[in-house]
């Protein structure tokens, strides 16, 4: 079976890193975004089996990038949103865009882990 795609949008290179570290020693394709501008490049470009997004990059932000997937793209792609940001609304908004799951930085790799396996076997 093919690896599972994902699609890392985030700003912060400590915590891409990481992500990217523990997502790859795990066995999934995992491809980088710096910022909403490439992420959208990307998902206008390529397939992938999940998003995982941070709310708040330069140029276009998560909640214009969940927005995008849903109604320009039409697309049912799973979407994890991470994000600093804890306040109920801004994880209502994310939601009500279509985000299927929300983690609050810090988070736990761990966790990660068990969502991402979680979202993607669900599909």
């Amino acid at each position: 079976m093919a690896s599972k795609r994902i699609l890392v949008a985030e700003d912060n290179k400590l915590i891409q890193e990481t992500i990217v570290f523990k997502l790859n020693r795990e066995g999934y394709e995992v491809i980088r975004a710096v910022n909403g501008k490439e992420c959208l490049d990307l998902l206008r470009s390529e397939e992938f089996d999940l998003l995982i997004t941070d709310l708040y990059m330069p140029f276009v932000n998560g909640h214009e990038i969940i927005s995008a997937v849903r109604t320009e793209m039409k697309s049912n792609l799973p979407i994890l949103v991470l994000s600093a940001a804890g306040a109920e609304e801004t994880i209502l908004k994310a939601f009500e865009l279509g985000a299927d799951d929300y983690m609050i930085k810090p988070f736990s790799l761990s966790e990660l882990s068990i969502r991402v396996k979680k979202i993607i076997a669900s599909r």
